[in-house]
């Protein structure tokens, strides 16, 4: 007879070892203040002409995505400081995660890098390309 092997059963304590990619720790996001202006934008444009910024806005505001994955994830997707890690992640709940939904699908807006911003810009202020310049 052959051998079954029992299915575990999902639950909020479990859930995170049926996660293959980690995605929760491969990023932080920092909330920002909603940027109105075209001085705010330009500084918004400033984050994102670096390597790994992303910015986007939900139904909670506007966020800086920072794309870095945690330097204690180990490779098999495990917390390699779990009984000793920060109160951010005791905190977090996966109740409702990427696991279930990718992020992407709640964003409002979403600008992967400066290019993107760039061209929201431009159609955002019709004299984007005339903004004070020294």
């Amino acid at each position: 007879m052959p051998k079954t092997i029992p299915i575990q059963a999902m639950t909020p304590e479990t859930k995170c070892s049926f996660c293959t990619r980690s995605i929760c720790c491969t990023y932080i996001t920092q909330q920002i203040d909603t940027p109105r202006s075209m001085e705010d934008f330009d500084h918004l444009l400033w984050q994102l002409a670096h390597a790994n910024i992303q910015a986007y806005k939900d139904d909670e505001g506007w966020f800086l995505l920072i794309n870095n994955r945690c330097t204690h994830l180990q490779p098999g997707g495990g917390c390699g400081i779990y009984d000793d890690r920060p109160a951010v992640c005791r905190r977090y709940s996966n109740d409702f995660c990427e696991y279930d939904q990718a992020a992407e699908e709640g964003f409002e807006l979403f600008f992967d890098g400066y290019e993107a911003l760039l061209g929201y810009c431009k159609k955002r202020f019709k004299t984007w390309d005339k903004r004070d310049r020294e």
